[in-house]
């Protein structure tokens, strides 16, 4: 069995060749969910709340991440981060010992790589107490997949978010209040199955409230630590190429359990949206994808994580993995790109993108958009970032509803 199985919290570990900061970033970086013992409030990095004060949020944030600009500490941690990815790599050869690192699975890397969180999110996982965590044998590779799911029922579900600046950069916080659940028209009868697939680097903890939020509208949801990432196992990561097939293994299982609702809905957010668009194209049982800010091009999210959070790495490194990595997974280049296969095989799907989105841009979403099926549909939420459009359930969470109801099958 992988040591990850055995983290006694949800960390997220990531690499450090670059460290992208919430959780999907392609690159390596951290997060990691934590329990501030200030009323039982879950708070990781990457979403939000907004009554927790600032003494707590600064004490979160160091508790997880390194800063990036700031103290001599840092100072310190980004050298100590730089040696440990150049020097093997000028020893071993740059490209190979980079792509590597990429596949490496982000819950074994070590928490102090993490940058500083731009967004929290905070919710009580206490609630969570009649969802309890599974586990699923999927493979080759082998691995073990940590599930849970949450059923349809009355959570009571509110949003509340803030935002603020520190060291000149923005940070959000959402804070999701929900209560136990209580049985609805829809417990007895679940319109439909959504799993909920997250983002590089982070685990079920950051769908939690889309969960909830779904199935106060009778859908039962999954939520997935993803191969190499929360409390499942594995190695490495492949991209999509592995962990899709991994996808349609726990489908057979809850299958053969009796415990799904037909129809199958996949709901995703960056690297999950890739993956979900991926899943759609190799199983007819899955009838509806919701995409939030899919990559387009693998190596063009690489680029813009590290423009974003790692200005000081040299591009040559990462290209030189970006070069590599292919071979590393032995497939052709652009297999890694989710255009490719779109393209090849289109599909009918929601595609979210934000204005702000500088890890995948608008135009990135658009051209996957423009690959898809003519049902498809588009959505951009203006001002959202591409840590906070995940999170814009006033946005968000009508067109998601509709767009679910409008491709359950009798509806077609």
């Amino acid at each position: 069995m992988d040591k990850a199985a055995d983290h006694s919290n949800d960390s997220l570990r990531a690499f450090g060749l670059t460290r992208l900061r919430r959780a999907e970033k392609l690159a390596p970086h951290l997060n990691k969910s934590l329990n501030l013992k200030s009323e039982e409030r879950t708070v990781v990095s990457a979403a939000p709340s907004q009554s927790v004060s600032r003494e707590e949020r600064e004490s979160c944030s160091k508790l997880f991440t390194w800063r990036q600009r700031g103290d001599h500490h840092d100072a310190v941690h980004l050298l100590k981060l730089l040696l440990m990815t150049l020097l093997p790599a000028l020893i071993t050869g740059c490209g190979s010992f980079v792509a590597h690192r990429m596949v490496q699975a982000p819950n074994t890397y070590a928490t102090w790589l993490a940058p500083s969180a731009r967004v929290l999110l905070s919710f009580d996982d206490k609630l969570l107490t009649n969802s309890p965590a599974r586990f699923a044998e999927v493979g080759p590779p082998a691995a073990r997949l940590r599930y849970r799911m949450v059923e349809p029922a009355d959570y009571h579900l509110k949003v509340c978010s803030t935002n603020w600046l520190e060291h000149g950069e923005a940070r959000n916080q959402f804070d999701f209040h929900a209560e136990m659940a209580q049985t609805n028209s829809w417990t007895a009868a679940p319109r439909g199955t959504v799993f909920l697939l997250h983002g590089y680097g982070l685990a079920e903890f950051s769908m939690v409230p889309w969960a909830w939020r779904l199935a106060e509208a009778g859908w039962r949801c999954v939520l997935v630590d993803l191969r190499g990432h929360g409390k499942s196992t594995g190695k490495t990561i492949t991209f999509g190429l592995t962990e899709s097939r991994d996808l349609g293994q726990l489908l057979d299982v809850l299958t053969n359990q009796s415990r799904f609702a037909s129809p199958v809905a996949v709901m995703g957010e960056s690297y999950g949206a890739a993956l979900a668009l991926r899943w759609q194209t190799m199983d007819p049982r899955v009838a509806s994808v919701v995409a939030v800010a899919p990559y387009a091009v693998l190596s063009n999210a690489v680029m813009n994580i590290c423009r974003d959070y790692a200005g000081l790495l040299p591009r040559f490194v990462i290209r030189a993995g970006l070069k590599q990595l292919p071979a590393v997974l032995g497939v052709p280049g652009d297999e890694l790109d989710t255009i490719t296969v779109v393209t090849r095989h289109p599909v009918t799907a929601l595609f979210i993108t934000a204005t702000k989105d500088e890890v995948i841009p608008p135009a990135e979403v658009r051209s996957l958009f423009a690959a898809a099926l003519p049902d498809s549909e588009l959505i951009v939420v203006p001002g959202a970032t591409h840590e906070t459009v995940p999170y814009r359930f006033a946005e968000l969470v009508p067109p998601v509803l509709a767009w679910l109801d409008k491709n359950k099958p009798e509806h077609r």
